[in-house]
């Protein structure tokens, strides 16, 4: 197929690449987000059930995961 150049199709299909570049950072951070909330959740439960200490450890594990998942979104949104 060929590409004319400058013709509409180019351009929108430029900017759309543009715009998924762009926005790879933060939806990788948000990502990271819900995996460490996840991770941690996890964690806390399965202590939890070695411990018998339910559902303090997962509540924490959820505390720990926000406050780090936070804290990696936000390094990523305010370095732009």
């Amino acid at each position: 197929m060929m590409r004319q150049k400058g013709s509409s199709f180019n351009r929108s299909f430029d900017y759309l690449q543009k715009i998924i570049r762009d926005s790879g950072p933060v939806a990788a951070a948000s990502y990271g987000l819900i995996g460490a909330v996840v991770l941690f959740i996890l964690l806390g439960y399965f202590l939890d059930t070695w411990l018998g200490t339910a559902p303090w450890l997962m509540i924490v594990g959820l505390i720990i995961g926000l406050g780090s998942g936070f804290y990696e979104l936000s390094k990523t949104i305010w370095k732009r």
